[in-house]
């Protein structure tokens, strides 16, 4: 058993890895593509929240597809945030991203949804779970409206640049509560 689990997340590494590079090397680079989001949701998301609990656990337990997808969604807004930041440049140097296809206005949307919907997804699993000591994670909430606010003032992309740091933080900090009260509580 302990030979097909290292077998599998050897595998999972690699694919990790493959995915990092494929991101934009190469002629089949899907970062250039507008698959970023996707792949940006999945691994740093899904493959990561899912297999560290498993690591830990032994087991899988698909309520935590709920902090997984909070996590995936967030990261996956870090990217938007850069792409958004970069949607000029990106234009000419022929990058096709989703923020791109959206345009300036459905992006910042894109981005709230982003948000807004990890958000209501940790909520959904804290009713779920039976840890109280789980609702500390509300506080990572107040970086990411105020977050939220923010995106929704911008007029410039370059304002963009202070929030990729803000919401990469917020999710750390989100990440690290839940592993705290996972782990310890």
């Amino acid at each position: 058993e302990q030979f097909t689990t290292s077998v599998v997340f050897i595998i999972l590494g690699i694919l990790a890895i493959i995915a990092a590079i494929k991101y934009t090397v190469g002629a089949s680079a899907y970062g250039y593509r507008a698959l970023g989001d996707v792949m940006v949701f999945l691994f740093f998301g899904w493959l990561s929240v899912l297999g560290s609990y498993f690591l830990y656990s032994k087991q899988i337990d698909f309520l935590i597809l709920f902090p997984a997808s909070t996590i995936g969604l967030l990261s996956t807004g870090v990217l938007n945030l850069n792409n958004m930041r970069d949607i000029e440049s990106d234009r000419r140097s022929k990058k096709q991203t989703l923020a791109g296809y959206f345009g300036f206005k459905m992006a910042k949307l894109y981005q709230q949804f982003l948000v807004g919907v990890a958000m209501l997804l940790i909520v959904f699993y804290l009713f779920l779970d039976l840890n109280s000591s789980m609702y500390l994670i509300l506080i990572a909430f107040v970086p990411l409206l105020l977050h939220m606010n923010s995106i929704r003032k911008i007029k410039s992309p370059l304002e963009y640049d202070p929030q990729l740091k803000v919401l990469a933080l917020s999710t750390f900090l989100l990440a690290i509560i839940f592993s705290i009260c996972t782990v310890l509580i």
